[in-house]
């Protein structure tokens, strides 16, 4: 039988833990976007999803050569995984720049879900099914077969999400990425920052 002591606390826990779920409905995870920050992707409408996806295996030479092939077009790499909430969260925003500029940029993406254990192909269905669910279908789509680790060390990132943007001339223009994010912004990139680099490139 508990004694009331037990019964009090075991209240107290239950408030305690009420509180914890109030503030995270709140607040949602991680900071709160500040007030005069862009609005997220996910704050738009859904793609049709009605697409067929194709994913295309590559190792960072694979990558490159990809974005080399597309020289003459503003291009866009979104780094991303279906285990980081705000790669999900913001990759809707790379299809819009797709369907907004299908002549003048081309947008890859590249997944990072391998970490090295088992077989890449086995994470061909499940990356496939999220962006044929975001309609990624104007997005030239990879998966890459070098672990998150390695690939992130050759592209000199700490981690996704990261977005590179390279000029026509093939030059880097900008890589948006937390380190981008925390020295020039003070806030999370968005895919409104990536648009309004994207606009000023296609008018030089």
């Amino acid at each position: 039988m508990c004694s009331n002591d037990g019964i009090a606390g075991s209240d107290r826990w239950r408030q305690a833990t009420a509180l914890v779920a109030t503030v995270v409905i709140l607040t949602g995870c991680g900071s709160p976007r500040p007030a005069d920050a862009p609005p997220a992707a996910a704050d738009r409408p859904a793609a049709d999803p009605s697409v067929t996806i194709a994913l295309h295996l590559v190792d960072h030479n694979g990558l490159m050569e990809e974005v080399a092939r597309h020289r003459g077009k503003v291009v866009v790499l979104d780094c991303w995984s279906t285990s980081c909430p705000p790669c999900v969260k913001e990759f809707p925003g790379l299809v819009e720049l797709a369907a907004a500029h299908p002549d003048r940029v081309q947008c890859l993406s590249l997944c990072f879900d391998y970490d090295g254990i088992g077989a890449v192909d086995d994470l061909v269905g499940p990356v496939k099914g999220f962006l044929e669910r975001v309609g990624a279908g104007d997005v030239v789509n990879m998966l890459a077969t070098e672990d998150a680790d390695s690939l992130s060390e050759k592209l000199e990132i700490v981690s996704v999400p990261a977005i590179f943007i390279w000029k026509p001339d093939g030059t880097l223009a900008i890589r948006y990425d937390d380190d981008f994010a925390a020295r020039e912004l003070d806030r999370p990139f968005t895919y409104d920052d990536v648009a309004a680099t994207v606009d000023r490139l296609l008018a030089e």
